[in-house]
């Protein structure tokens, strides 16, 4: 039955567009196509098409380099602790706002929020001035801070939207029932909102690993992410196939967690 109202929801949709639709998936993803055409192209100096050969030799050469994996080390380092933060800052944030009534409420939610619609330059400004402004060396935890400001926001919308759709009376339920509140969260709150963690801390993460601009600002002299050792190599033409390849690992790397991010809310929205 889902199935058949989906296929009729999709045959509504005017040609025009899907065709729409269809170019600016092209216009956004040809990019990350010749990303992966060069990651393997034989010729070193320059961007020759099509491609006088095909090689892997570019991996092995990116494999072999200690910069990189102490660079990729650091980006995984500092996604996984700003998803930490943001999964516990972010809960936390969601479960006060979602049903409390009170003065400067929504202004409180647009506070949370800004950090990623802004302009990501606004962001690292801001943050380099406030390190600045409290005495506090930069270094890796500055990055995490950085980081931490926005992964909190998609934690923040995919709870608080959970917990805007669970009924309040299951909670009541459970407390009437003589249950702790240590065993309603347990037992009740976390099962309903565990996809929505899962789905906010694998978009966090994502987020964090390929962040350039907040890094930029938030870092100190000694501290290189993955991105920044890349855009470093930018400037070197010799590196070029290497850096095509390093590209495409963070690539495989961001994709996962995005795709499980985008299952787990498409089957919390299908229930």
């Amino acid at each position: 039955m889902r199935s058949k109202f989906q296929a009729l929801r999709t045959e509504k949709i005017p040609r025009g567009l899907r065709y729409m639709a269809g170019a600016a998936l092209v216009f956004l993803h040809f990019p990350l196509l010749i990303v992966l055409l060069y990651a393997f192209t034989t010729e070193r100096r320059t961007y020759q098409f099509p491609p006088p050969g095909l090689t892997t030799q570019w991996f092995g050469e990116l494999l072999a380099r200690v910069d990189f994996w102490n660079a990729l080390g650091t980006s995984l380092q500092v996604a996984l602790v700003a998803t930490t933060l943001a999964l516990l800052l972010g809960t936390l944030t969601a479960a006060a706002l979602a049903r409390s009534r009170f003065f400067g409420k929504e202004s409180i939610s647009l506070l949370f929020i800004l950090p990623i619609a802004m302009p990501g330059i606004v962001t690292g400004i801001a943050l380099r001035s406030g390190i600045r402004l409290f005495g506090i060396e930069f270094s890796y935890w500055t990055i995490v801070i950085g980081h931490a400001t926005f992964c909190i926001v998609t934690v923040f919308n995919n709870v608080v939207a959970r917990l805007r759709r669970t009924a309040y009376t299951q909670i009541e339920a459970s407390m009437d029932l003589g249950a702790t509140t240590f065993q309603t969260i347990r037992y009740v709150i976390l099962p309903n909102i565990a996809t929505a963690l899962l789905a906010g801390g694998m978009l966090a993460f994502a987020l964090s690993f390929d962040e350039v601009i907040v890094t930029t600002f938030t870092r100190g002299t000694e501290q290189t992410t993955l991105p920044i050792w890349m855009l470093a190599q930018l400037v070197r033409p010799r590196d070029r196939p290497v850096t095509n390849a390093a590209a495409l690992v963070v690539i495989v790397i961001t994709f996962i967690p995005i795709l499980f991010a985008f299952r787990f809310t498409q089957d919390v929205s299908e229930t």
